[in-house]
């Protein structure tokens, strides 16, 4: 099977980059000679140049391959430090590979500056430069190395780069996210809604028996059909907004990393198509979530990345949850990170390579307006998870938690529905169960030195998302003693005999705490 760029299901050939299925075979067998992966890179240059790099800086990576003109260095040069190169390294190190690069628009030459084509029988090629046209730097998901075009990053070493309108973002913070969080459970049919460059296809391709995947900018899949392709990976990419392109059809899995940047309208001035849309503040974001139940099979569920605004006068958790009211799924938002609106404005001026520029003043002052007259007082950003459950009674959690958690975090988002239904079964059928304490729980206890009891006791999770409770003697009690042995039942009898307290309040001020520590994963 081949990857299809299609637009509403028409097969179309991309306009540009052209790279036939040979050359492409040629090229990742080329790199895989050469260890361009990121293990490789990272020792070549360092960790401190690596993280350097992560910062758009490329001074020490340069100063860590000084001296060096193996292949692989050439590569580093050539790409991640985006780089001109002589022609003669780039040929050692992409045989055969420069020219059709080179007509495709994937590298360009470019004069060293020799004045004369010198004698006759000389190279006519002494002195050229070679640098990168669009990116490509190795990837590492699931175990594999894997390779991602995008375009070159902009901004390098502080450099004022504003992005053309149809930027084709590369692998980023909020997508390695996004993948951390995303279910990781086989299914049969999954998609990658504003896939970019293709990275969250690369991870689906590994668990989903057919993946589709959308975006709006054309350019945008011609490189992902690209990115794909070259790692053998087989997927249908569509032309369209959102939810468009798939009208009428459902999936077990969505996953997405939608352009959710509020940011205001430039009269004559396109959007950055990777990040912005037309819509107003926030409705994207309400849209993917309100018609999310639309394209999930039962039990399917759908992960977005993404912010929100927090609007004066209404409690964000209640604005979120108006969004989800009515779907019928199960939803679970987390915020990670709160932005003023300063901040975010700042943010994603930097990210558009406009920190520094003529106008930079004035797109400020136009973001600050157009966020006053919306109401928004500040940003939240996060993940949301969307569950087709089936249940009556829909489960609904919004919370802020900034706090670190396990990473990858989706073992954690998988379980979460059997956790939910067994916290919901019937007093007795809880009573009646032996329940185990899952291995990753440890009490911390503080007190006076020397006092015969603690005067707080904390068990906190290890795993997941690393919740603590703060309990006190009669449930810090029950929970010690649930190993799988004794029904909680005959638990809860037993601590109240050695507490002297009424065993009706206690199983009735135990069993609703109980329910929130199983919907919660504290129980193996």
């Amino acid at each position: 099977m081949t990857t299809e760029l299609c637009q509403h299901g028409a097969v179309q050939q991309p306009s540009s980059y052209q790279l036939a299925p040979a050359m492409l075979v040629d090229l990742r067998d080329t790199l895989a000679g050469h260890a361009y992966t990121v293990d490789a890179v990272l020792a070549a240059i360092g960790s401190t140049a690596h993280a350097a790099l992560g910062r758009n800086s490329t001074v020490p990576a340069v100063e860590a391959l000084a001296g060096r003109d193996d292949p692989l260095a050439t590569l580093i040069r050539l790409w991640p430090l985006q780089r001109a190169v002589d022609r003669s390294a780039v040929e050692r190190a992409l045989p055969g590979l420069v020219e059709p690069l080179v007509d495709t628009g994937v590298l360009v030459v470019e004069s060293g500056g020799v004045d004369s084509p010198g004698p006759p029988g000389a190279d006519s090629r002494a002195g050229e430069m070679v640098r990168a046209e669009v990116d490509l730097r190795p990837y590492a998901a699931d175990d594999r190395d894997l390779l991602v075009f995008s375009d070159l990053t902009p901004g390098l070493d502080t450099q004022v780069a504003p992005m053309r309108p149809d930027f084709v973002l590369g692998v980023s913070s909020a997508s390695s996210t996004l993948a951390q969080l995303t279910i990781r459970r086989p299914v049969s049919a999954a998609l990658d809604l504003g896939t970019g460059c293709g990275v969250q296809t690369l991870h689906l391709a590994g668990h989903a028996a057919a993946v589709t995947a959308t975006d709006v900018n054309p350019r945008t899949l011609e490189l992902a059909a690209l990115t794909l392709a070259l790692n053998g990976v087989s997927a249908e990419l569509l032309d369209g907004s959102l939810y468009e392109p798939v009208a009428g059809r459902r999936f077990d899995l969505i996953t997405s990393n939608p352009p959710y940047v509020m940011s205001p309208p430039r009269a004559g001035e396109e959007r950055l198509a990777y990040r912005e849309t037309g819509y107003r503040g926030d409705a994207m974001m309400e849209h993917l979530v309100r018609r999310a139940v639309d394209h999930l099979n039962p039990h399917g569920t759908c992960q977005i990345l993404g912010n929100w605004a927090h609007v004066g006068g209404q409690p964000w958790q209640e604005r979120l949850g108006g969004w989800v009211a009515g779907t019928g799924l199960d939803a679970h938002i987390v915020q990670r990170e709160v932005l003023d609106v300063p901040a975010y404005v700042e943010l994603w001026l930097a990210d558009a390579g406009l920190a520094g520029s003529a106008d930079y003043r004035q797109r400020y002052a136009e973001w600050l307006d157009y966020f006053a007259g919306l109401g928004i007082e500040a940003v939240g950003m996060g993940w949301l998870l969307l569950t087709r459950a089936g249940r009556e009674d829909p489960w609904l959690r919004i919370e802020d938690w900034p706090y670190a958690v396990e990473q990858p975090i989706a073992p954690a988002f998988a379980a979460e529905s059997d956790w939910i239904t067994a916290s919901r079964r019937s007093d007795d059928e809880l009573l009646a169960q032996a329940w185990s304490l899952t291995d990753d729980v440890i009490e911390e206890t503080t007190g006076q030195p020397g006092a015969a009891d603690p005067q707080h006791i904390v068990l906190r999770q290890q795993r997941g998302f690393r919740r603590a409770i703060d309990a006190d003697t009669a449930l810090a009690a029950v929970l010690g003693a649930c190993d799988g042995d004794l029904p909680l039942g005959v638990v809860i009898d037993a601590v109240a005999g050695l507490l002297e307290v009424d065993l009706r309040q206690l199983r009735a001020d135990l069993l609703p705490r109980f329910r929130i520590l199983i919907a919660d994963g504290w129980f193996a």
